[in-house]
Order: structure tokens, then sequence, then C-alpha cells
């Protein structure tokens, strides 16, 4: 089930997270964080935006969140999207349900783009989002230095004209 985030949930998500810092490329941070760095993250980055998780009998299985772009007055109709599933949890539809929820919420905040910033190769979270509709509108090469390997990051973008349904 989908629900939002809140402070408790902390120690399960920088759990997620800390994974994919140690053992992917899919995030460019390189130091693993604390539980309390994780609830700093979630109250800064959450002011006016969701945080939610995928819980199955008590335990998180996934999490996603929207943040503003840039902080930019101009930017205010932008948010960017980041989904993480617990390792071992992958393919099972977290991703997707994540994913949905969070567009449905970038709709009733009456968002004009979500962006998703996506270090390359990465096909299941491309193959995620273009099932959604995001088009990859860009790619800058050789900008990340994680694993003594130089990486590439692509952009996707997905614009709410307002004649969805």
């Amino acid at each position: 089930m989908i629900r939002a985030a809140g402070p408790g949930d902390a120690g399960a998500i920088v759990f997620i997270y800390n994974h994919y810092i140690k053992n992917s490329p899919a995030t460019f941070e390189e130091m693993p964080l604390s539980v309390q760095d994780m609830a700093v993250r979630m109250r800064e980055l959450g002011r006016g935006y969701p945080w939610i998780v995928w819980e199955e009998n008590g335990e998180i299985l996934g999490y996603a969140y929207m943040h503003r772009y840039h902080e930019r007055m101009a930017y205010r109709f932008t948010a960017e999207d980041s989904i993480y599933i617990k390792a071992g949890c992958e393919g099972r539809g977290i991703g997707k349900a994540l994913l949905e929820s969070l567009i449905a919420a970038a709709r009733k905040m009456k968002l004009r783009a979500l962006l998703s910033i996506i270090t390359v190769p990465n096909a299941a979270s491309v193959a995620l989002h273009e099932k959604f509709g995001f088009q990859k509108v860009g790619q800058f090469h050789e900008v990340g230095y994680k694993f003594k390997t130089w990486l590439d990051v692509g952009y996707w973008e997905l614009l709410f004209t307002g004649d969805e349904k």
C-alpha cells in the first residue's frame, strides 16, 4: 500500500537509499547517510511536496518523492521525481505504483512539468518513466564520477498541458 512518509520512516528510507549510495551509480552521493541526515532531508525537501512509501506487512519496500527542481521562482511549476526500491524487490510493480502516485500529485498541484534526472545507462528507470509518457530531452556526458567511472546523466520530462484525463 502507498502512504505518506513520516519522520518515523527515515530509518527504513535511509536503509534503502544507502544501498544505492554504496552499490549503484543511480545516485551520485558517495557517503552513506545517517537516519538523522535523512530525517532532515525529508523535512527540507518535503516542504510542499509529497514523500510516499510502499509498505507491505509493516515493511517499507520502496519510496518516492518530488522536490522543487530549482530555487528560482520561475521554476515553481516544475518538480523533479526520485524513486528507490529496496534491493531484491525490483520488478514487482512498486516503482510503477509510486510513480503513478507522484504523477497524480503533480497534476493536483497543477505543475507544468515533472522531470526525472537519470544516470545513464539505467534501463529500468528509463523504461518506467517512458511508460508514463516521459520523453528524453537531453543528456550531459561524463558529468559524474563514481566507482572510478565517468557517468552520463539524462533528462526526461513529462509536460502537463491541462488536457490530461
